[in-house]
């Protein structure tokens, strides 16, 4: 199974922030599908008092035509999404993770930040150079 372009530096950079990989990848299984999200992740909130667990897809956008990196990715992260509910599994939210360019870039047009907030897009933000978090949307 090939790994994004940058799964190592977003691993690395989750795992700076405070957050244990818990899966790399995840299998997800519902009926006759297996699927891999690339990582599931874990950290205790000491504000909530709980653990919190979240999936994380990771897209690298470097192909020639970034409109179609992000359909594929659209439609991955909603199966994932999709299966997650139906599952009921125990890591409830699922982030889509990208490099700070993109998002500084491509994901500030306006039809993609419409069709972000449609589908309920969250991301995960990250400078892949420094390995460090910048923003968490949702």
């Amino acid at each position: 199974m090939a790994k994004d372009t940058y799964h190592e530096a977003i691993k690395n950079a989750l795992v700076k922030d405070g957050w244990t990989i818990t899966g790399d990848p995840y299998p997800l299984e519902y009926e006759d599908l297996e699927l891999y999200p690339d990582l599931a992740i874990e950290k205790f909130i000491s504000e909530t008092q709980r653990q919190r667990k979240i999936i994380i897809e990771i897209k690298s956008f470097i192909s020639l035509s970034l409109v179609k990196d992000f359909e594929l990715a659209l439609g991955q992260y909603i199966i994932y999404r999709d299966l997650i509910r139906l599952l009921q599994d125990e890591y409830e939210e699922i982030y889509l993770a990208i490099k700070d360019e993109v998002y500084n870039t491509f994901f500030q047009r306006k039809s993609i930040q419409v069709l972000v907030k449609l589908n309920q897009l969250a991301l995960l933000v990250v400078n892949i150079e420094k390995e460090e978090i910048v923003q968490w949307t949702s």
